[in-house]
């Protein structure tokens, strides 16, 4: 009973003393650390992390319920908040980055709707199948505009309608830009010949090259979509969130994954999104 009446007491003294002498730095630090949370659960939850954010927010109880016992100062919970913002930082720091490219994205698919969409679909697995017969290599990026600026500036604005005729012109062996990455937005086949970061690691099969070491270094950093067609072997591989969702991909792969990126938002026929 007597560590209850000692909480009361510390929760009056709290609100009678300090909150009345400094009522705007503590809603400025409150401010704070709302958004600094904030953004991190969003990180750890559209990162599935769900054990860890409950680990967490246990954590911050128990040291807000410590501070009301008054055994820890307001400088020992504000070291505490740092080191939690460190370590979330260092075990997502790439999913952090992604978090932040999403939050310019634009999204803006213009003007399409379910048969053009399907049209888009047929014409994209019909080249990329073409592409794996004849073993063209490609890599083929699903972008909702969240990617750098820079990434875009190291190859050529296209700007044109996506077809399978033009997505098979720009992979051509022989073609100036078939070396780059495509990068398609919407309904539009935006740049192509665009150079993307790539994952160093060593685990990686020897089969592997630097496309697909591409394609892993770009969804590592950006939520978006990589189609890889290996120039060695002419197998596809879908790629997502820094790994290989689907080796010796087929059409049915390929429909599922381009499907979720243009009927993620759209509902009905004729509907813009």
């Amino acid at each position: 009973m007597e560590n209850w009446s000692t909480l009361w007491e510390n929760i009056k003294s709290f609100f009678l003393e300090k909150v009345a002498a400094d009522y705007v730095s503590l809603i400025l630090e409150f401010l704070l650390l709302a958004v600094v949370y904030f953004y991190i659960f969003k990180v750890l939850k559209g990162n599935k992390a769900t054990k860890f954010i409950v680990v967490a927010v246990c954590f911050i109880v128990m040291c807000g319920i410590t501070f009301s016992f008054a055994l820890l100062d307001k400088y020992g919970l504000l070291l505490i908040v740092i080191m939690i913002a460190l370590l979330v930082f260092t075990m997502f720091h790439s999913e952090i980055k992604r978090t932040m490219l999403d939050a310019n994205s634009k999204h803006s698919k213009e003007a399409l709707t379910v048969s053009g969409v399907q049209l888009i679909i047929d014409e994209t697995i019909r080249a990329v199948q073409n592409m794996s017969k004849k073993d063209i290599g490609a890599l083929i990026v699903l972008s909702n505009e969240n990617l750098p600026e820079g990434i875009i500036q190291s190859g050529t604005v296209v700007n044109a309608t996506i077809s399978s005729q033009m997505i098979e012109a720009v992979f051509y062996p022989k073609a100036p830009l078939h070396d780059g990455a495509m990068i398609i937005e919407g309904n539009k086949i935006y740049a192509a010949g665009c150079f993307l970061p790539v994952l160093q690691s060593e685990n990686l099969p020897k089969e592997m090259g630097s496309r697909h070491r591409a394609a892993l270094g770009i969804t590592s950093v950006a939520s978006v979509t990589a189609i890889v067609v290996s120039e060695e072997t002419g197998i596809i591989s879908i790629v997502k969130n820094g790994a290989i969702k689907k080796r010796y991909a087929d059409a049915s792969d390929l429909k599922n994954a381009l499907s979720e990126y243009y009927w993620s938002d759209l509902t009905a026929e004729g509907k813009s999104i």
